[in-house]
């Protein structure tokens, strides 16, 4: 029980972390690919590096056709990124946030296509109170077409969902795989596929370095990236994988209320009704009947 009381306490905390990596990206001056391309780096590093401490083995009795598999779903992870930290730049937090997790209605909405699975009424309803939800978050039933810089934002965090989405289907695409090794090379590959990019327009020599955004940068890849990782995945071992699903939902609720604490904003009657729509059925969508679980194994 005492174990299982730690796992919960780091999955808590880890998604508590990632909620506010929003916060923080409205204070760092770097473009989107140059930040992106140095979480993906600097997780790479850390995660390697806690391995290597653990005396763990990592990348052994993986295939090419696997390594390829990561590396493309590591550059969709990138690019992800960019369009999440492009979104938080053009919309609040919250409703970046909550477009970007649109991803599971996306991923069901695939998987008829993708892995033959049969749409049950439970996860066409997961779709429709999605669509729902993000009708009301974007303003359309109270005011009409948002501005076009709102458009905007909301556009990139779904952008930023419909590749997370495609991560999430790559992955289940390569099974057989450790979740940390999956990890470390999806975190390396996004970086080394933006990092190109990023050298050839000049970002590192443009920006005006500062203490405070090597600060900033310090917490980002140490905290939200590397730590954040590390209790992650040290929870897994001490959970089920579905109360690991479950308490994901922390995530978007932490950049919610961090967002109206501390950056001021506030979401209409209908936004909120919105965003209880598009979180319960992301919940709705992990939730497993005794059926479906028995047949899954």
């Amino acid at each position: 029980m005492r174990g299982k009381k730690k796992s919960l306490a780091m999955l808590v905390i880890s998604m508590v972390i990632y909620g506010s990596i929003g916060l923080f990206r409205r204070s760092v001056s770097l473009p989107s690919a140059a930040l992106a391309c140095y979480r993906g780096l600097a997780g790479a590093v850390l995660l390697v590096l806690l391995a290597k401490a653990q005396g763990k083995t990592l990348f052994h009795r993986i295939g090419l056709r696997k390594l390829l598999g990561l590396a493309v779903s590591g550059a969709m992870m990138g690019f992800n990124w960019i369009f999440l930290f492009e979104a938080y730049n053009y919309t609040s937090v919250g409703t970046a946030t909550l477009c970007y997790y649109m991803q599971p209605a996306i991923v069901i909405l695939l998987s008829p296509l993708v892995f033959k699975e049969r749409m049950t009424v439970r996860k066409a309803l997961c779709v429709l109170l999605s669509v729902i939800g993000m009708i009301l978050i974007s303003g359309v039933a109270e005011t009409g077409l948002p501005r076009a810089g709102e458009l905007k934002g909301i556009l990139f965090g779904l952008a930023a969902a419909v590749l997370y989405a495609g991560v999430i289907i790559m992955n289940k695409k390569l099974p057989g795989i450790d979740a940390y090794e999956k990890t470390v090379l999806q975190l390396l590959s996004a970086g080394l596929v933006l990092l190109p990019y990023v050298l050839a327009v000049d970002v590192p020599f443009a920006v005006h370095w500062t203490p405070g955004l090597v600060f900033l940068l310090l917490v980002i890849g140490l905290v939200h990236t590397g730590l954040a990782y590390v209790l992650y995945f040290g929870s897994m071992d001490g959970l089920p994988a579905q109360t690991v699903a479950i308490f994901s939902y922390l995530d978007p609720i932490t950049a919610l209320i961090l967002a109206a604490v501390l950056l001021g904003e506030r979401m209409t009657g209908l936004e909120l009704l919105g965003a209880a729509l598009v979180l319960g059925a992301a919940l709705l969508s992990e939730v497993r009947s005794g059926r479906e679980r028995r047949a899954e194994r």
